[in-house]
């Protein structure tokens, strides 16, 4: 095989050790591999640096092994020094029964020396770190859906059934209506309760009075004290991130602003979008490379001319599951992509449908960003208008399986 890159080195990583092989020329010019151990502390990665830079190494691979790549990345990356690439582990595998560290380090410069590896997409340091509060404000959300759950199981076995006629537990209304049961010096009945409610809630003051009949104990008083204070700090926390995230994106607010018009995409998603794809798309060729690495567009797997599966693929988590959740939330609009929704949920199940709009809202995304302008929906009647005849045929037939005739008149 050809040598594309003279001068390279495989890194094998680990949570305490980096195994590094570098081939470079020797004195007659032959290929010569160096073998070197090295801890992962931060200064036996510089003195890996260093030595990366001794041998005049210009390309270096390294697996994505959970999150310990990240420390060698970052210094590597300051090094500047270095064409870096980020494979993933399930396209470099060795040949099995032959696995050592050792062996993976020198396969895997053995393959960056021939051109055998494509490195993934890997953002600057700016962007990481707003992944990691995008993402850790999704988990912030996560928890605080979790708590909210743990306090209607905690009203149920109270025989509390406060959910069962309010929307939202955690309203102004029910709220007052906690902080009054949580006080056992008040004693207050379940009108007097019932008589805290605001707003709209009070049209359903008979179905209070009978909901708010339970048995509440000490035990459960606690509890629910418990739970309230976690829920309040969650929501401190995440109105503190998402701060910090809207002061980071503050230089993408025209991109942002386009991404809202997409049906679907509110505020926090089109943050995450940000987060995970930044405002640049120069890196992915074309909207289906895109959807491929978001991990939105059906995988292969044929055999002996059959098509086996069409799962897709694994990819980028955060941006998919937030591309999803767009999706939902599109199919309750009065848009294209709400048609596109229910033209699919009938035939393929709400699960896929959901996700081939979600697919669309990937290709959308594209090229908004790329040409850096507004989404302009084509309208919730575009697929009829657009095979008009057959939509015709379509309901003149059902008509006349009903005992119908159908004479159908042009409207000039």
């Amino acid at each position: 095989m050809d040598v594309v890159y003279t001068h390279c080195c495989g890194l094998d990583v680990h949570k305490r050790e980096v195994v590094a092989c570098a081939i470079v020329p020797d004195a007659a010019g032959r290929p010569a591999k160096t073998i070197r151990r090295f801890p992962t502390m931060t200064e036996d990665l510089e003195a890996l640096a260093r030595w990366l830079r001794e041998l005049g190494c210009t390309h270096v691979a390294l697996e994505s092994t959970g999150v310990y790549w990240q420390p060698v990345w970052n210094v590597l990356e300051e090094a500047g020094a270095f064409e870096l690439l980020l494979v993933n582990a399930r396209h470099v595998r060795t040949v099995p029964g032959r696995k050592t560290d050792v062996n993976d380090a020198e396969w895997l410069a053995d393959l960056v020396r021939h051109g055998l590896v494509r490195g993934s997409y890997v953002p600057d340091r700016a962007q990481r770190e707003l992944r990691e509060l995008t993402r850790y404000r999704t988990e912030l959300i996560e928890e605080r859906t979790a708590h909210v759950n743990r306090l209607q199981k905690t009203l149920e076995t109270a025989n509390v059934k406060l959910a069962a006629v309010a929307t939202d537990v955690l309203g102004v209304s029910c709220r007052a209506i906690l902080a009054a049961l949580l006080d056992p010096a008040q004693a207050a009945t379940a009108a007097e309760l019932a008589d805290l409610a605001r707003g709209r809630l009070r049209t359903k003051i008979p179905d209070l009075r009978r909901a708010l009949v339970g048995r509440l104990t000490a035990h459960h008083r606690f509890l629910i004290a418990e739970l309230l204070v976690m829920i309040d700090a969650l929501d401190e926390r995440i109105d503190a991130v998402g701060a910090e995230i809207a002061e980071r994106e503050r230089p993408f607010a025209a991109d942002l602003a386009r991404l809202d018009t997409i049906p679907g995409i509110g505020p926090r998603v089109a943050e995450i979008i940000v987060a995970e794809l930044g405002a640049d798309l120069g890196h992915f060729r074309s909207p289906a490379q895109l959807a491929s690495w978001a991990g939105l567009c059906p995988g292969n797997h044929e055999s002996g001319g059959k098509r086996l599966s069409g799962t897709t693929r694994s990819g980028n988590a955060a941006l998919r599951r937030a591309l999803v959740e767009a999706a939902r939330a599109a199919s309750r609009s009065r848009t294209y992509l709400r048609a596109q929704y229910y033209r699919l949920k009938p035939r393929r199940g709400p699960q896929r449908a959901a996700v081939a709009v979600a697919h669309s809202i990937i290709r959308i995304i594209y090229f908004v960003l790329t040409r850096k302008t507004d989404y302009v929906d084509l309208g919730p009647d575009y697929l009829d208008r657009r095979h008009a005849a057959a939509t015709e045929r379509q309901l003149v037939h059902r008509l006349e399986r009903l005992g119908n005739k159908v004479t159908i008149e042009k409207v000039a």
